[in-house]
């Protein structure tokens, strides 16, 4: 996952020239995301959808895109903003609230001893820690209060690095799933943003000016998993100087997958 504490490219305020771009930006996005949620079927009428908001970009893109989607479906959803507060001593969610406030989107903050946990498994990955933790503290709350729906801002360019990360380190095939129901049945993570492009996402927060809430993690950025991301996140970006469309050709690849093509030996049999 992209570092959720990472600040827009752009440091000046944006220009005449970027905000008439802005509503061709919103469109291009809405519209992969309007595909994304009828392909996957990821939203239904009167889901209740409780969406993850760091106070990152990412996040930020997701509650813009749903809410705008919301207004103009043909069918019912609720949305439903929450934010954990991990325990680190510079993270501040009162502005997440704030922008939730104005929006009329109902928020809560939810508290976690992450902050704890991870000075005391210092041998233990830290992000991984996080996330986990994190993921667990939202299925919970998820299902205490009736949301049917966990919506994360994981876009295109995570769901390509977490495939070559798997790949090239942990040797497996295996990437962040559009989709995903517990297995238990009582909780579905679903991620509309995955056809979307990091860069799109970037620029749309930061043309409407979302504040961008870093985590305050004093380890944010330095693990081995964050180096190794980093890494395939650049080898990603000098394939594409002469591969323009190698994001959107590895998408229809994650969707076109032969079976029988691989070594798994799991795998049943074609007939």
């Amino acid at each position: 996952m992209s570092n959720p504490c990472a600040l827009p490219s752009l440091a000046l305020p944006p220009g005449r020239s970027e905000f008439l771009a802005l509503p061709k930006l919103e469109e291009r996005i809405r519209r992969r995301v309007g595909v994304c949620v009828h392909e996957f079927n990821l939203i239904q009428d009167g889901d209740r959808i409780l969406v993850g908001l760091s106070g990152g970009k990412d996040s930020w893109a997701l509650l813009d895109v749903l809410e705008s989607l919301r207004r103009r479906a043909p069918i019912a959803f609720e949305l439903f903003g929450v934010t954990i507060d991990p325990g680190f001593p510079r993270f501040n969610p009162d502005r997440i609230a704030e922008v939730c406030e104005a929006k009329g989107i109902p928020h809560r903050i939810l508290p976690a001893p992450i902050d704890t946990m991870v000075r005391k498994r210092p041998e233990v990955t830290p992000c991984a820690m996080c996330s986990r933790f994190r993921r667990g503290v939202l299925y919970s709350h998820a299902k205490e209060h009736g949301y049917n729906k966990i919506a994360l801002g994981h876009h295109l360019d995570d769901l390509i690095e977490t495939l070559l990360l798997n790949q090239f380190f942990g040797g497996r095939l295996a990437t962040m799933p559009i989709k995903l129901t517990s297995d238990d049945g009582g909780n579905t993570v679903i991620r509309p943003l995955g056809t979307c492009e990091e860069e799109d996402l970037r620029r749309l927060a930061w043309l409407k000016g979302y504040p961008i809430v870093p985590c305050g993690c004093p380890l944010c950025g330095a693990s081995v998993l964050e180096s190794r991301r980093a890494q395939v996140k650049a080898l990603v970006a000098q394939l594409r100087e002469t591969i323009p469309d190698l994001k959107f050709s590895m998408l229809k690849a994650m969707k076109n997958v032969k079976t029988s093509h691989l070594l798994d030996g799991r795998l049943p049999p074609i007939t």
